[in-house]
């Protein structure tokens, strides 16, 4: 009789999952208390998987000899609480896929920066004609990754969510770059907690693995002190605009990433390129030919000297430090923020705000947190709930070589779907706006 294995959530973990465990043999079930994305729906029906959607039937769920959980599906959810008390074992879509990546694995954490430097590890590799495969929270599923193609190297951005369900998986380069307080609801709102979940990124790890870690993070390096390791140690510090590696030195301008967290999301991509056999002359070159992501301090056009810039994913104060922190100059900055509020701590950023910033515009429907902040500090600030009126009122407001910057603090989903859509708009309109100025 085949082993049962019932897949949880059914977005492109589950479904990465549900394809793998279909191709291995498995008699394999997939459950979604929503309802799925068409894509999903339409693999799933293609490979003859059975599901439902919009519902977990308990009847369906826990006859299983193994669930394969979503990250995104609390521990404490019902059908998860139920499956524990009768035994089944639950893990993550990493776990599950782990066995069948034959390679060696490159895992990246870290509260904010993981995106950026997950793909710029896979674009040094990739560059160098390393045979490389990037999955976990950017791009595909491991699971479906390894279906039926073997990699030398797998790149593999990964949450606290997501190593929660693991328990064999074991990363040959363990990367962490940052805990800051992010998701403590999940973890009975004790830091301590949080910062267990990351470090058990390395429970697994042996004495031929390494470990790259942000020396500069003050949560982290207390935790390494506290801690025995039996592998390699790799304290990334920023010193400055000059990277240091062991047997070269990179300057930041021969980058494209701007900012002092770039630094050490570069220094930490390039260590783990080193590990993984990686030149320095192919780093070098690849260095400058990485494009990152969109919506991370993506810059989208420049009208009358003045430079739009898309940080639409700095959804809390900790990402918009980092998005000010990459501009120097004084009094140039149009900085645009504004959604909904997470509780922020609007202090964290006051000092840079008021050296920086010359005009705030607010796209929010409730933008009172913002304005009584900073009005004390902020010379001008405008509010609008149009993405076309705020880049048209950004560029009246900005002088020859000024920064508009699209860095808003707060979630999106007062006046959008998501961070990428709030991005995508803001984009557009710049576009829009450079078409009729005609630049």
């Amino acid at each position: 009789m085949k082993e049962r294995i019932v897949i949880l959530g059914g977005g492109e973990s589950g479904t990465g999952a549900a394809l793998l465990a279909k191709a291995k043999g498995f008699d394999v079930f997939v459950s979604d208390q929503a309802n799925l994305k068409d894509k999903y729906r339409q693999e799933l029906v293609a490979a003859n998987i059975p599901f439902e959607e919009g519902k977990h039937t308990p009847e369906q769920i826990l006859n299983a000899n193994v669930i394969v959980k979503s990250p995104g599906i609390p521990p404490k959810a019902e059908i998860v609480k139920a499956a524990k008390v009768k035994g089944i074992k639950i893990i993550d879509e990493l776990e599950f896929a782990y066995p069948y990546a034959k390679g060696k694995i490159i895992a990246i954490t870290g509260t904010n920066g993981k995106t950026t430097t997950t793909l710029l590890t896979y674009h040094l590799l990739k560059s160098a004609g390393k045979k490389v495969c990037l999955a976990g929270n950017v791009g595909q599923s491991l699971a479906r990754q390894v279906i039926d193609t073997t990699f030398d190297w797998y790149v593999i951005e990964i949450s606290s969510y997501q190593i929660d369900g693991t328990v064999n998986f074991k990363p040959d380069v363990a990367v962490l770059l940052n805990i800051t307080p992010d998701h403590l609801d999940r973890y009975e709102y004790k830091m301590e907690n949080y910062i267990d979940s990351k470090f058990s990124l390395l429970q697994n790890m042996t004495e031929d693995g390494v470990f790259v870690f942000c020396a500069d993070d003050e949560v982290t390096n207390k935790e390494v002190s506290k801690r025995s390791f039996k592998f390699r140690l790799i304290p990334v510090k920023n010193i400055g605009t000059r990277m240091d590696f062991p047997s070269f030195s990179v300057p930041q301008s021969d980058t494209t990433l701007k900012g002092p967290h770039n630094i050490i999301n570069t220094m930490s991509a390039v260590n783990a390129a080193l590990f993984a056999g990686v030149s320095e002359s192919d780093i070098r070159a690849a260095l400058k030919t990485f494009k990152n992501a969109p919506h991370r301090l993506e810059s989208v056009g420049v009208i009358n000297g003045v430079e739009f810039v898309n940080d639409s994913k700095a959804t809390n104060v900790d990402s918009v430090i980092y998005g000010l922190g990459s501009y120097t100059k004084p009094n140039s900055l149009v900085w645009i923020a504004g959604g909904i509020d997470k509780g922020n701590d609007y202090n964290l950023i006051k000092d840079q705000v008021k050296e920086k910033v010359h005009t705030l515009i607010c796209l929010g429907k409730d933008n009172i947190k913002l304005t009584e902040f900073f009005s004390p500090i902020v010379k001008e600030i405008k509010q609008t709930q149009s993405v076309k009126e705020l880049v048209r009122m950004a560029l009246e407001s900005a002088k020859n070589g000024d920064v508009v910057l699209l860095s808003p603090a707060c979630a999106s989903f007062d006046l959008f779907k998501n961070y990428e859509d709030r991005g995508d708009q803001f984009r557009a309109a710049v576009l829009e706006l450079k078409k009729e100025a005609g630049q």
